[in-house]
């Protein structure tokens, strides 16, 4: 079952490989090879002299089932034609590694998923004081009553989290000052997105989730759909995209040409995302605030509407 590398081999017969390789048919057969047939698992010497394995045969393994995750990891557009592949298998499929987050950052980010579970038990404890026995009312409303006095708290240990550190006040201020953006918003990209302004505008897209991406195998093309990323990200970015898409002059013309040109509204919606994510991301890499400046509808629309001229590299 292991593929030999062979001069002739095309990406798109590569990608069929691996493909065939995270078939259930080949773990299977290569689970029997490992263990071999009388059900004893094979030594390191096995797999060196015994033929067990590549090293064995003398072949080198060019099959990898992780390709396509890989291709949308390194931020591409996951097209699973000859010159992604070729260009993919030319640097290895592995991405590159990026540094943890501090210890800070790490703060932020648990203060910030306590308030997301905070609003969660909040909001269950509601609806089931809407059908609670009469006994059962008075507990109810208490336990509500402390939670949202620990959701208050939560937003006051936040802000007082962000205003310690100097580049954190910063990035606010960039990013609350563009209208649609709130400060939940704020502190959930500050927390679970500390690569924003770093990345390209589609490795950041591709990272949240919100990049359209490939559902095709051999002639067939399916219909392109986001999916993957960061939820509780793309969770906060589609509020705050609603809210832009009827009060930020820009986001609400590109919503309205998406929907004039036909586009479903969860579909403009998503792209309102996208568009927003890809602002904000120019706004922390150059450093620049918000500067509304809107461009006549059939102009397209680019990153120049909010005062950054759109640069292809980033």
């Amino acid at each position: 079952m292991w593929h030999s590398a062979r001069e002739d081999d095309s990406p798109c017969r590569i990608l069929r490989r691996a493909s065939w390789s995270c078939s259930p048919v080949w773990q299977r057969s290569r689970q029997l090879d490992r263990f071999g047939s009388h059900g004893r698992s094979r030594t390191a010497a096995d797999w060196r002299v015994g033929g067990g394995g590549p090293a064995g045969r003398g072949h080198e393994s060019t099959a990898n089932p992780g390709l396509r995750e890989s291709h949308r990891a390194v931020g591409e557009d996951g097209c699973a034609g000859c010159a992604g592949v070729s260009s993919l298998c030319r640097r290895g499929t592995r991405p590159e590694p990026r540094p943890l987050p501090d210890a800070q950052t790490q703060e932020l980010a648990a203060l910030v998923t306590r308030r997301r579970q905070l609003i969660e038990i909040l909001t269950a404890e509601k609806n089931r004081l809407a059908s609670a026995c009469v006994v059962i009312r008075k507990p109810l409303r208490a336990h509500i009553t402390w939670l949202e006095r620990a959701l208050d708290q939560a937003d006051t240990d936040l802000a007082e989290a962000i205003q310690q550190s100097p580049v954190w006040r910063e990035k606010e201020e960039l990013l609350r000052s563009v209208p649609g953006i709130g400060p939940v918003l704020t502190t959930t990209l500050l927390a679970n997105l500390p690569e924003l302004g770093t990345l390209t505008h589609k490795q950041i897209a591709a990272l949240v989730g919100v990049a359209p991406l490939n559902r095709d195998s051999g002639t067939l093309r399916g219909k392109r759909m986001v999916w993957g990323g960061r939820a509780q990200v793309r969770a906060a970015l589609y509020m705050a995209a609603i809210v832009a898409a009827r009060f930020n002059p820009v986001i609400r013309v590109f919503y309205q040409r998406l929907c004039v040109a036909g586009k479903a509204k969860k579909v403009a919606l998503v792209a309102c995302m996208r568009k927003l994510l890809t602002i904000v991301n120019a706004m922390l890499k150059h450093r620049t605030p918000w500067r509304q400046r809107v461009e006549p509808a059939g102009l397209g629309g680019g990153i120049g509407e909010h005062g950054l001229h759109r640069d292809r590299r980033s």
